[in-house]
């Protein structure tokens, strides 16, 4: 398979795994990204994911020698196929990191956007490159992109196409760090680790709120959150919590 998955300590890793041609994902490649995210979300096993690519590179997006037909009904059919990676992602309602290196373009770009954290090596290079080929932004990329940069220098970075290193996306916030003293992915999975221990379901619920956030006014997100707190004072875990700090020792939540 040309997607790879390992899960020891609560992480899912999986990767991007045709490194001969930079990880650009095939039609198999689409189908077996969306099982694999959709198949995390009732996989008790699985508390944080780390996506990343072998071979030094994220992902070079599609591969282009798949595009084949040209029909509305075909074209429509790889996008609705495409469109539900990103969705499949964006909505796992658990800790999603990209752990990027090399080349991250188009839609690889995409999903590593549609990830809660993204970090990156010093030989990360991200380009929205789909101009290259005379198409617009696909996977989500618009979308996900003004939400990090604001919109004026979303249409910039969309527009010309340019690569941008390690050292301006951080400036960008487009990541959350440079990986400097580990390789990124070893970074990434340490992170994970970290959210893995953590109360499952009230970091899926905090997901909840920064989604939230961007589509409700304030009066309405505060409704939101009151509905929250009380349904995880009833968890396993909010219990845990309590007790262990009232112990004065580490919790050890289940996610439950």
């Amino acid at each position: 398979m040309s997607v790879e998955v390992e899960v020891s300590e609560g992480v899912a890793v999986v990767t991007l795994a045709r490194p001969e041609k930079k990880n650009a994902i095939t039609m198999a490649m689409r189908q077996q990204l969306w099982e694999v995210f959709e198949g995390f979300r009732e996989d008790e096993a699985v508390r944080a994911v780390v996506l990343t690519g072998a071979g030094g590179d994220f992902c070079s997006g599609m591969d282009v020698g798949e595009f084949g037909s040209r029909s509305v009904r075909a074209t429509l059919e790889r996008m609705q196929r495409l469109h539900r990676i990103s969705r499949a992602i964006y909505t796992l309602k658990k800790p999603t990191i990209a752990a990027v290196s090399g080349v991250c373009m188009g839609v690889g770009w995409s999903y590593a956007l549609s990830c809660d954290l993204v970090l990156a090596s010093h030989t990360a290079r991200f380009s929205q490159i789909f101009n290259k080929t005379a198409l617009a932004p696909d996977g989500g990329a618009a979308w996900l992109l003004a939400r990090n940069v604001g919109l004026m220098r979303a249409k910039e970075i969309t527009y010309s196409g340019r690569f941008i290193d390690a050292e301006e996306a951080l400036s960008l916030n487009l990541i959350l760090e440079i990986a400097r003293e580990t390789p990124v992915l070893d970074r990434a999975i340490d992170i994970a680790r970290g959210f893995a221990k953590g109360p499952g379901l009230a970091m899926e619920m905090a997901k909840r709120q920064y989604e939230l956030a961007g589509n409700t006014d304030f009066c309405s997100f505060l409704e939101n959150e009151a509905a929250m707190q009380p349904l995880l004072m009833r968890s396993e875990d909010y219990q845990e919590g309590v007790s262990a700090f009232g112990e004065r020792r580490a919790p050890q939540f289940r996610g439950t």
